[in-house]
């Protein structure tokens, strides 16, 4: 690492001082201006590519190596979630008569779908750190409806849904891990037996819950990373973080307002992607 900082600046300084002798050479000529800020940009352009690439090639090489080894450790990861979602089917249709077997498998291929959900995610943003993702038509209706379903299976809290139809263009997979963690919040910080309200009026997307609440203090630092603002429950404190930074990304607005013992409500602001 010292050695590549030092050649780095050894080349930086060496075009430094050879700019400025061209530039020292060509001053009392009579090479019109003109000239002379063309050499100087050329001159520039040389030693700020061998520089550059210098400095670059062995992050392509490291990138290029790690893809490589993500895709692998991601391939190999899919074939056993394939294998026990395939067998799961087979089982099935050989236990039609035994409840019990149908009920573990049952539970079985739920938590294969979860485990083939969050590969889809692990893929999605390891992809997302090497370019950008890119967007699509989304309708905000039949998302939400398609997350709630996934939710309802907990057997935790129900809920209420006002949606009015709406598209949007947005990262789809980002969206989704989005309103995931709200909706998760909602469930974790409330009662199972109370309900969680779902609008989506006028480009506005509001999550309602009746759960614990927070207080102006909890709330100017909710968006900080790993900030819980209750540790008796389970969690990393990262969720609200990630929604934050996908809002910002995407340009949609959200502001969270709560009351201690009352409830919180999560507004996202659509107008920008819609």
């Amino acid at each position: 690492m010292k050695k590549q900082i030092w050649i780095s600046t050894l080349l930086y300084t060496t075009s430094i001082i050879s700019i400025l002798g061209v530039l020292y050479t060509l001053v009392d000529s009579q090479i019109s201006p003109i000239v002379i800020s063309l050499l100087i940009i050329i001159l520039s352009l040389g030693f700020g590519y061998t520089l550059s690439s210098y400095i670059l090639s062995k992050k392509f090489k490291i990138d290029e190596s790690l893809l490589h080894l993500t895709k692998e450790i991601l391939h190999e990861l899919n074939i056993p979630i394939s294998t026990i979602q395939a067998n799961s089917m087979l089982l099935k249709r050989t236990l039609k008569d035994n409840e019990k077997a149908i009920k573990r498998l049952g539970r079985i291929d739920d938590s294969s779908k979860r485990l083939e959900r969050l590969y889809m995610e692990l893929v999605y943003s390891i992809k997302k750190e090497i370019h950008t993702i890119e967007k699509e038509q989304v309708e905000v209706e039949s998302l939400i409806i398609e997350r709630v379903s996934i939710l309802e299976e907990q057997g935790r809290n129900l809920f209420v849904l006002e949606i009015e139809p709406l598209s949007i263009y947005v990262d789809k997979i980002g969206f989704e891990k989005m309103l995931d963690n709200i909706l998760l919040n909602a469930m974790k910080y409330s009662d199972k037996n109370s309900e969680i309200t779902i609008r989506l009026k006028d480009n506005i997307l509001s999550i309602e819950d009746r759960g614990i609440g927070m207080d102006e203090v909890e709330l100017i630092t909710i968006y900080e990373r790993y900030y819980q603002s209750d540790y008796h429950v389970s969690g990393e404190g990262i969720g609200l973080a990630l929604v934050k930074a996908y809002c910002d990304d995407e340009k949609i607005r959200i502001d969270i307002s709560s009351q201690k013992g009352i409830g919180t409500v999560v507004r996202l602001d659509l107008i920008g992607v819609v």
